[in-house]
């Protein structure tokens, strides 16, 4: 059973006109689906303004590698960017490539150093506190957070917005959360996502959200445990695919401006050999560790371990953090450890060579044998197997655009110009991708070219 998240949206059954229905064959989910949102009285109706603006579903396919669509004939994938605009090349994630990392790097257009979440489990060494995205508390706590998240944006300017399972919507970041709010949870089917997005379309006009966020987990989950080449991670895909059909026919049937994007937070690559256990060349000592991530009880102690890693091994690199490569945008975070690791190729990095009970840290891998057969957390520029989706069509789409390869950053001012409302200054441009606009990205009211963020003192 799910539980809402959001104390203002109150729920009632489930029900779909028998039409559309039909029209999607879609079987009647059981009774722990998401229910029906009804407006309580507490929920703000949209502005005028915004009640004009189109509507955006943004949908992210968890690590739905690049090549997947054509490698694997997702036709309902490749149509719509045929219909709209799409990149066969990729969209290239921030670094490092994770999942929580990048999901908010595509609501807030910052880079993972710049935003705060670094990974999926770190140190803030100012607070000396530990976060992992496996704790509900932590997820939910504002305080991680920096920038404004697209749901935040839109509700602070009269834009009412919702979520299903995208990491961050839980917390009122920036001073706002979405107006309607469900928890991820895996079981769901892509069908049953589906019709919670129609439902809630199917609100009155007033309080209908015009910017929809639905994470789906589904491929991501198969592709890690099985591995990114296997035949079950390709019909994974098929499923994935077939999804983004049932969910284009379901919207086209509502007759409203829809635009639909279709992203993923990163690729999927596949390890070559075994563990890479960084205690087998140096000893960590005065170190705590969160998964690969190393933080120093002393200076010396970060010398130290730099010079004995810094040639220890050919499948990684090591930096001091205030040298790391200036376009990973994680030299002013002190979360991301010092001296960092940064694999050279697809090689799965762990601290211990041995994990035992006693022995773990949390963001440890399993003590297994071998690492699972799908990796990520690598640099896009030079891992192409890092790199992403890229999918948009709707009224606001220019047909049959293709891209090239492009930072996600770049698409928070983006889709803040087709909702309508006004961004901050992030790390990325509306200029990137305004030839995608059939406006040309040149309406009034809208950062056309923002500046890139950069915050003065590290996130605390």
């Amino acid at each position: 059973m799910l539980r809402p998240i959001c104390r203002r949206v109150a729920y009632a059954p489930l029900f779909l006109a028998a039409s559309l229905a039909a029209l999607l064959a879609i079987p009647r989910p059981p009774a722990q689906a998401p229910s029906t949102p009804q407006p309580s009285a507490a929920v703000a109706p949209n502005s005028p303004r915004a009640q004009a603006q189109h509507y955006v579903i943004l949908v992210s396919l968890d690590g739905f590698r690049w090549d997947y669509p054509q490698r694997d004939a997702a036709r309902h994938l490749l149509a719509l960017g045929k219909q709209g605009a799409w990149a066969p090349q990729g969209m290239l994630p921030g670094y490092p490539s994770l999942s929580l990392p990048n999901h908010l790097t595509l609501v807030t257009g910052l880079y993972p150093g710049h935003h705060g979440l670094i990974s999926d489990s770190f140190l803030d060494p100012l607070r000396q506190t530990r976060f992992s995205a496996s704790d509900d508390r932590d997820i939910a706590d504002a305080s991680w957070y920096t920038g404004t998240p697209l749901w935040s944006l839109a509700e602070s300017q009269g834009m009412r917005a919702a979520c299903l399972g995208w990491s961050g919507c839980q917390a009122k970041i920036a001073g706002f959360a979405p107006a309607y709010n469900l928890p991820d949870d895996r079981k769901l089917t892509g069908e049953i996502r589906i019709r919670q997005v129609l439902d809630w379309l199917r609100l009155p006009a007033a309080v209908r959200p015009h910017f929809i966020a639905v994470d789906d987990p589904a491929l991501d989950a198969d592709a890690r445990r099985l591995g990114p080449e296997v035949p079950q991670t390709r019909a994974a895909v098929q499923r994935s695919d077939a999804f983004i059909g049932q969910l284009k026919a379901a919207l086209d049937a509502t007759r409203l401006p829809i635009d639909l994007v279709i992203v993923s937070d990163r690729g999927l690559a596949q390890p070559h050999g075994g563990w890479v256990a960084l205690d087998r060349f140096a000893s960590l000592d005065g170190f705590e560790t969160v998964g690969t991530l190393l933080y120093g009880k002393s200076e010396p102690d970060r010398e130290r371990l730099y010079n004995q890693l810094k040639h220890a091994a050919a499948e990684f690199v090591v930096y001091r953090r205030k040298n790391l490569p200036a376009n990973l945008y994680l030299r002013q975070n002190p979360r991301i450890g010092d001296p960092v690791m940064i694999a050279t190729g697809p090689y799965a990095l762990r601290v211990h060579s041995v994990i035992t009970g006693k022995s773990a840290a949390p963001g440890d891998p399993p003590a297994t044998s071998a690492p699972a057969p799908g990796i990520d957390g690598l640099d896009a520029r030079t891992q192409p197997e890092m790199k992403a989706i890229f999918f948009a069509a709707g009224p606001d789409i220019v047909e049959g655009k293709i891209l090239a390869p492009f930072e996600n950053v770049n698409l928070y001012p983006w889709l803040a110009h087709l909702l309508g409302i006004t961004p901050p200054k992030t790390d990325g441009s509306l200029n990137i991708l305004s030839g995608t606009l059939r406006d040309g990205g040149g309406q009034p009211g809208n950062s056309s070219n923002p500046t890139v963020f950069l915050p003065a003192n590290p996130p605390h």
